[in-house]
C-alpha cells in the first residue's frame, strides 16, 4: 500500500477501513496500553491514520508523537482532537530506510503494517526497533492469517454472502493470489494486504530485537466479516493478533 492509496482514501477513512478500537469489545488492546503506560513517559503512535487511539494516549503519557504516511490522515486527526495540547504530528513513512524515530517509552502500531512489499515490512519493523529504547514496550496489532482462512472456509461451506465472493478468477489472476499467499498477502477489496501467522510473528519480532511477552486474539463479531452472518455462527471469531513486546 502506497502513499497515494491512503491520501485517496483519507476523506473516507471512518467508513472504509475497520475501525479496531470501537470492535475491540474485551478491551485488550487498550488495557494493554494502560498496564505499561505512565505520565512521565514519550510514545509514539506509528501509523495513526486519523488518529483514533489519540485519545487514549493522550491522558496517560507525557507527550504523544502522531506519524502517518498520509498528510490528510494526520490533518484530520488534528481537526479531531484540538484539544489534546500533548500531542505532535509528522507526516513519515515508516517503510523507507531513511526515516529514523529513537528515545520513545513505548510504541503503538495498530494494524499499520500491511504492505505486501516484504522489503518495505522488513523496513518497518527495523524502524521501530530503532524508535524503542531498551526495555521500552511495542503495543503491536496485526491481521491474523489464520483468520482469514477459517473465515474465507466458512463463507465457502456455508454460502455467506455468495453475490459477494467471485467464484471464478483468471489464470494469471490465480497465479499472482497464489505468489502473494505464500508470505501471507490476501485480497482485502481487491488488495493484497498482509497477514501474519502466530508463530511468524514471534520469528520476526525476535529478529529485530523484541521479546514477545504477550500474544492475544482480539476478537470480533463476524458482522465484520460478513454482511450477512447466520444468526447461529457465534463460535469460533474472526481476530488479529495483539502483541506486547518488550525492546530487548
Amino acid at each position: 500500500m502506497e502513499r497515494k492509496y491512503w491520501e485517496k482514501i483519507a476523506p473516507s477513512y471512518e467508513e472504509e477501513i475497520f475501525d479496531v478500537l470501537r470492535e475491540d469489545k474485551q478491551q485488550l488492546i487498550r488495557k494493554a496500553i494502560e498496564a505499561r503506560a505512565s505520565a512521565g513517559h514519550q510514545v509514539l503512535d506509528a501509523g495513526c491514520a486519523v488518529g483514533k487511539w489519540l485519545p487514549v494516549l493522550s491522558p496517560l503519557f507525557r507527550s504523544v508523537t502522531a506519524v502517518d504516511i498520509s498528510s490528510k490522515n494526520l490533518s484530520a486527526a488534528a481537526a479531531k482532537y484540538p484539544g489534546l495540547k500533548n500531542i505532535s504530528y509528522q507526516r513519515a513513512d515508516f517503510s523507507s530506510a531513511h526515516t529514523v524515530f529513537k528515545g520513545f517509552d513505548m510504541a503503538i502500531c495498530i494494524n499499520a503494517i500491511l504492505s505486501d512489499s516484504m522489503t518495505k515490512r522488513e523496513r518497518f519493523f527495523d524502524q521501530l526497533s530503532k524508535a524503542v529504547k531498551k526495555n521500552g514496550f511495542l503495543i503491536l496489532v496485526v491481521p491474523a492469517l489464520e483468520s482469514w482462512l477459517l473465515s474465507r472456509t466458512i463463507q465457502k461451506h456455508y454460502r455467506i454472502d455468495q453475490a459477494l465472493f467471485r467464484s471464478k478468477i483468471t489464470d494469471t489472476e490465480a497465479a499472482k493470489r497464489y505468489a502473494n499467499l505464500q508470505q501471507g498477502n490476501v485480497e482485502i477489496d481487491d488488495v493484497a494486504t498482509k497477514h501474519y501467522l502466530g508463530d511468524e510473528l514471534k520469528l520476526t519480532l525476535a529478529r529485530n530485537g523484541f521479546e514477545l511477552q504477550e500474544q492475544h486474539k482480539v476478537e470480533y463479531d463476524w458482522h465484520t466479516e460478513f454482511v450477512a452472518p447466520p444468526s447461529w455462527l457465534k463460535e469460533p471469531k474472526p481476530f488479529d493478533w495483539l502483541n506486547v513486546c518488550r525492546r530487548r
